[in-house]
């Protein structure tokens, strides 16, 4: 790809399944050859885990990238990049970046910190996946004001999906102040239990509501305890069990997102070729 993309996995509500897809995502579009770079911006650092790592054991994280930058210094990429053998690189997270929310309300540009930091690194790579924390604080509004693309994650389960409102406020919020060309990708069902009419109900709704403004990728990430266990093993569904249930619907979302970038890709030079 001549273009980085950055894609944010944002939802607010915790347990939809954002870090198992932003690790399982990142990691299937490596294995397609896409240089791909994983963020960790959420506090509790589930993706730096879920790939090996102990947050509090890194001198250098994503929060000491931002505090650097909001002080008009910048800290070697190298000094912070982690390399997993799954090909992707990481930009880890810890409870630093807690504290480092609090310095952000008066920062300089507060909102386009982060996207500040992915620029000193983003010509490396063809994708840059930022894993969001389940809140619509400071940290997660620079992860959209960072993004090119926003995928959302959403549980097959009542409450999870009733969340949606909140969340496309939030998102039209963030076009009108800070990120006009902000656009959703999609919405990729998660946790979904097939055996269950609830499950099969509240994807009929999603589609109902927001199907026609909104793609729902076709790709549904099936409830498995392997994706957990994937996780705590510190490598991707992929290299856990590349036969399993959710490895397969991974699979096919890695198809459904490589299909529209290279299709917007070719969009993109008709464009500048007329």
């Amino acid at each position: 790809m001549e273009k980085c993309k950055t894609i944010a996995i944002c939802n607010q509500k915790g347990g939809v399944g954002k870090t198992t897809t932003a690790l399982n995502l990142g990691v299937g579009l490596a294995s397609k050859g896409y240089k791909v770079l994983l963020v960790d911006a959420d506090p509790q650092g589930d993706l730096t885990q879920s790939l090996g790592w102990t947050g509090d054991k890194l001198d250098n994280t994503l929060a000491t990238m931002m505090f650097q930058v909001m002080n008009d210094r910048t800290v070697a990429a190298e000094d912070v990049l982690l390399q997993h053998p799954e090909g992707v690189d990481l930009i880890p997270s810890n409870l630093d970046l807690s504290s480092l929310e609090n310095y952000l309300v008066n920062a300089m540009s507060r909102e386009k910190v982060l996207d500040n930091c992915l620029k000193t690194v983003k010509d490396r790579y063809d994708f840059v996946i930022i894993d969001c924390m389940p809140s619509l604080g400071m940290i997660t509004l620079n992860a959209l004001t960072a993004a090119d693309e926003v995928i959302i994650p959403v549980q097959a389960q009542y409450l999870p999906a009733k969340g949606m409102t909140q969340l496309m406020k939030s998102i039209n919020l963030v076009r009108s102040h800070t990120n006009e060309n902000l656009k959703i990708a999609g919405i990729v069902m998660t946790l979904v239990d097939a055996r269950t009419n609830l499950a099969k109900d509240v994807i009929d709704t999603i589609r109902e509501n927001y199907g026609m403004a909104i793609r729902i990728y076709d790709a549904q990430i099936p409830i498995a305890v392997k994706a957990a266990e994937a996780a705590k093993s510190g490598c991707s569904i992929f290299a856990y069990d590349k036969d399993s249930k959710p490895a397969k619907a991974y699979e096919h979302l890695v198809k459904e997102v490589t299909s529209d970038a290279e299709r917007n890709k070719q969009r993109d030079k008709a464009s500048i070729a007329r």
